[in-house]
This record gives structure tokens, sequence and C-alpha cells, in this order.
């Protein structure tokens, strides 16, 4: 189906308000682009859809006004003006002081969060998510939660909620249930949740080991003779090229900075899904600064102009083409051999550009591409097999996005080259791409960066894992308390992603230490390449990149994993295990008892890990 852009184009998530504030708040915020990808790469897998259809929904008018609440042989009626009141002003009723611990700040949370959508898409979204091929297992998993519910009654509600002007909350689809009183099953909607959100639980549970283990304990200022983070001394020459690939009819923008004295490898950027080669200038710039000759590549299929006109459906192909995953890295081919005639000819550039010795810097997306081009091999049966199978509670942006490749054809695709010597991923989407074996063909000096708190691509499935696969010399940059755009030059941003409730992102102020760590590291990394390697090693260790570390992020870096979570990463469960809560059966179950088994069924990530930690 296709979405218009009041959906994936035009909204933007408000912050949290109160009822009088919602009464008084004006239209929209202005309209974001790269907003608009995270929506859409959200909202159209089929967790997006689910999210959106039972977590977002506004108050029209009453119908419901007690919720009932069921927790094993237990049943309780509250108040959904009581709900209300708790979701604005975090305080507990009379009637739901009982689940005290159920009432977290997170469910708080869930419960301000508003969506907008056009009102005259209501009705074709409902009936096309109700037709989709994953409506019987959507219907069984809501069905669970909602157990005295029929389907007309769930529709109808669904209508009128999507329907208001105001937006899309928890509240107001429980207002707008057709019926005096809604049952809601506990542990069914909670197992749901944990399923929704077992992929980011994971990677914010792996924190506080990466964050503990790989501390040093020598806490002394670092000291060095210079400061990598600051730029050099040469003056930066920028020219943009739009170079012509006739064979594969691809038009390739790239964004040239080079300086006077060039030494060292080309540096290629290559950006991540609805981005542009604007995405790390800061990067580039800083790299020529010192001598380092940068090409910034846009590529054509999977930029921030192709999002804005590519159709919107439930299908991943439909959004992100199969064939990208093969064009990206031979985007990259393809320039190098262009740079290289270049560099042959006579004017400013002649001599710039070594495209004999090239290191490729990749986010997300771009991070897959740069490993692909390091010798990364598809594994597709693998990938095939993760895509049929999933959950229609699919975990994460990326996890829905890398099923785009399963439709490529049969066949070995060489996409390595030669050339590549040198690779630095920053929150990388890798998932089942390259299946188990597919990395440990990558022997070229390799650079991961994970942010624990990368809801688009978590940290756990598609950098940790990669990690521990790569087969050649390789650092790990650990952001404990960075997002996925932590990294982005903050000038080819819209404020409007910053002001999200959907997605949070650390993209202020409080990312500027990691970013300045991606400068120093970076150019320490490339400078290995160099005969000034030796002076730069100092910028390769935990003690430098700790000490940038801020209240917000915590920084570190190290070269391998700590044991106990290479032990947790090969017991981790597999995404697409169903998550279950089974309550104890007996006529004597107390309320007490009740919350204490729930408690430690949502606690388990947790107590996994400090097991094996201990």
């Amino acid at each position: 189906m296709k979405f218009e852009s009041n959906l994936c184009g035009g909204m933007a998530s408000r912050p949290a308000q109160n009822a009088k504030q919602r009464r008084n708040s004006g239209s929209l915020t202005r309209k974001s682009h790269l907003f608009r990808y995270y929506r859409c790469a959200i909202g159209q897998s089929t967790l997006g859809v689910i999210f959106t259809a039972l977590c977002y929904f506004a108050a029209p008018a009453s119908a419901a006004e007690h919720l009932i609440l069921r927790l094993g042989p237990l049943e309780r009626a509250v108040a959904i003006a009581d709900l209300e009141e708790f979701a604005e002003t975090g305080e507990l009723s009379s009637a739901l002081k009982p689940y005290s611990k159920l009432m977290t700040p997170q469910v708080q949370q869930v419960l301000t969060r508003q969506l907008h959508i056009n009102p005259n898409l209501t009705e074709k979204f409902i009936n096309d998510l109700l037709s989709s091929a994953d409506s019987p297992q959507i219907l069984e998993k809501i069905g669970s939660a909602l157990p005295d519910s029929s389907l007309e009654e769930l529709k109808e509600a669904l209508f009128l909620a999507g329907r208001e002007s105001e937006g899309l909350s928890i509240v107001g689809f429980l207002r707008a249930y057709p019926q005096e009183h809604v049952t809601v099953n506990a542990s069914s909607a909670i197992a749901i949740a944990l399923q929704l959100n077992a992929s980011q639980l994971q990677s914010k549970a792996i924190g506080p080991i990466l964050e503990q283990e790989l501390s040093i304990e020598d806490q002394r200022e670092f000291r060095s003779s210079f400061d990598p983070t600051a730029s050099g001394s040469q003056y930066v020459w920028e020219r943009t090229l739009r170079l012509r690939d006739q064979k594969r009819e691809r038009s390739i923008i790239v964004d040239l900075y080079w300086a006077r004295k060039s030494q060292g490898p080309l540096v290629i950027l290559s950006h991540g899904f609805a981005s542009d080669r604007k995405f790390l200038t800061y990067l580039a710039r800083h790299l020529a600064s010192h001598g380092i000759t940068v090409a910034a590549i846009e590529h054509p299929g999977s930029n921030y102009t192709w999002i804005d006109q590519a159709s919107v459906s439930k299908e991943p192909g439909d959004l992100l083409p199969a064939s990208e995953f093969i064009e990206r890295p031979q985007d990259v081919s393809f320039v190098l051999n262009r740079l290289a005639r270049i560099n042959r000819r006579y004017g400013s550039l002649r001599g710039k550009f070594n495209t004999q010795q090239v290191s490729v810097i990749g986010h997300s997306l771009g991070g897959y591409t740069a490993l692909a081009l390091a010798g990364g091999e598809l594994d597709l049966e693998t990938l095939r097999q993760f895509c049929k199978n999933r959950s229609p509670f699919i975990q994460s942006p990326a996890d829905w996005f890398q099923c785009a490749a399963a439709n490529l054809p049969d066949g070995r695709v060489e996409l390595q080259d030669e050339r590549v010597v040198q690779v630095i991923a920053f929150n990388t989407v890798t998932g089942h791409l390259f299946g188990k074996d597919g990395l440990a063909q990558v022997t070229t000096p390799t650079l991961i960066l994970t942010g624990t708190e990368d809801i688009i691509t978590p940290s756990l499935n598609h950098q940790l894992r990669a990690f521990a696969h790569l087969g050649g010399s390789k650092y790990l940059l650990s952001a404990i308390g960075g997002t996925h755009l932590s990294v982005t030059d903050q000038g080819n941003l819209n404020d409007a992603l910053a002001r999200s409730t959907l997605v949070k992102e650390q993209i202020g102020k409080e990312a500027e230490p990691l970013r300045q760590l991606v400068r120093g590291v970076s150019l320490a990394f490339i400078k290995q390449l160099t005969p000034e390697a030796e002076i730069y090693q100092p910028f390769l260790t935990p003690a430098y990149t700790q000490s940038l570390s801020n209240s917000t992020i915590t920084l570190r870096l190290h070269t391998k994993l700590p044991t106990t979570l290479n032990a947790w990463l090969e017991i981790s469960p597999i995404e697409n295990e169903p998550v279950a809560i089974r309550l104890p059966q007996g006529k004597n179950f107390s309320l007490s008892g009740i919350k204490s088994y729930l408690s430690n069924s949502l606690n388990r990530w947790r107590e996994w890990i400090i097991a094996l930690g201990n």
C-alpha cells in the first residue's frame, strides 16, 4: 500500500503535553526528510503497523470508561480517566497503586506519545493492515491481549481514534472502544511488548558490560603532545563532480575535499539509507586539513532524494531496491576508476587521488557497503530464512530493511575491491546479510562504532556480532548512550528529528565528545597507513577514548569483546523465538505474587547478564 506524505512525510512528533496544552497546540512541526525516513522505517515494518495501531491513538468521543486489567485469575477495574491522569502527571490513583511496579516512567512515556496521520487515509490504512499477509498472526497476538473483543470492535475503535485531529494515543484508543469496559490480558500484552522491544532491550542491557569491563584501571589524565581532533594546518579545497556510469545508467555526485600537500590513502565516504553525501562533512574537512584527500559519494538509489520520491509500502523492496545492495559497492568501484583517470590529468587534481590505497568510511547502510568492498560475502540463504520466518513484531528498521536483499537473484556476486585496504563502519547494518561466515572473509583492518541506544541498527545484532565475525585486525569503538545519528554533521539535520519522541537521538551538544572522538580516532586509524603511524598510535588506545567521555555518552575502545559478552552472544535467544509469560496456577494466587512473578519475567535480560558476569 502507498502512504501519502501526511503519513510518512509530514509527520512530526511532539513532546508530552497536558490536556490544556493539547487544546492550545498548533499545527504539526515542519517536515523533515530524515525524520520521514525513520517514521517510514519503523512504520512500514509490521512492528510499526502494530505499534501505530495499538500505541498511538488519540482521544475521540468517549465510549469505554473502564479498563478491566486481567492478571491470571485476578481482575480489577481501572477507570480510563485514572490512566490518563497517570499519563499526564505520573500520579497513581488508588485503583492503580496495586500496579505501581508496572507503572514505570517508560509506561508513562508510551501513554503520552502521539502521532498524526491524515484522517482521510485511516480507513485504507486499517483495511490494508487487516488484509496483509501477516494479519492472522497480528490478530492472534492482539486477540490474546484483548480477549473479550471482536474484530469489528477493534476496527471501529481504530477508525474512530484514527480520525481525530489531535493525534493518536493509547488512551484515545481505549476511550474509542465501543464497549463500556475493555478487558486487557496483562501477561499477553507484556509478552508482546517484550517481543517488540527485544532487540533494543538486548542492546541496552549490554551497555553496562561494555562500560564496566572495557574500562581501564589507570584513571590518570591522558596527555599527548598534540590534539588529533584539532583541524590541520592546511587549507581545504572543495569541488563537486557529477559522474555518469553509462553501463549501469547511474549518475553519481561526488564531493571532493583536498589540500595542496596530500598524502596517505584516499578516503571514500558512503552515507546511509535516506541520507546524502553531506552526512559526514565535518569529518571530510577535518581529514583533508591534515592532508588526506576525501571523496564523499552520493548513492542515487538510496539517498535523500530517493526516499522523498519512493513509493512507501509494507514490503522493504518497494522502499529500498534489492539491487542497491549490489549497486552501492559498485558505485564506489566506479568512482575509484574515474578518479584514477582524473589523477593522471594535468590540473589542480593531478596526483591527489591514491586510488591504489583506499579507506572506506560508511555509516549505517554505508557500513554494509564498506564491509562488502572489503570482502564481506552475502549469505542470501541465511537472510531469506530469517526474512521468511521473521515475527510480524519485527524489532528494528534495520532488521526489516535487510530483507530487501532477499530478493536478489541467486549466484555469487563479486563485490570486493582489492584497492580497499581499510574500513571504518559507524552504526553499520549487518544483521543476517553476511550470515555466520561472510565477514570472516574481511581481513583488512576494520574499526566498528556501536551505540547502545541505537534503535535503528541495534548494537548486538548489527555491530557486536559483526565485530566478533571479522577475520582481520579490528577495533571496537563503543558509545554507551550513543544513538544512530550521534556521529552526524549537525548542519545536515532538520531539528524536527531532534524534537521527536518516536525516535530519540543524541545529536546535540551532548554528542559532541563522540564527534570529537570520530575526528581523532578516524585520523589516527587512517594514519596507520602512513609514515606517521607511530605518533598517531596513542590515539587508538582505551585511555584516549575513555578520556573524552561525558555524563551522557561513555566511550570505550578495544580490540576484542569481553569474555562475558562473548558467552552471552552465544546463548542469546534467536530474534524470532516467541516470548511467553506463564502465570502460576492456583486458587490462592495473591496480587503480590503476581507482581513478583511478573517483575522477575520483565527483568530476565538483566538477570541473565548479571549471572554471566558473575
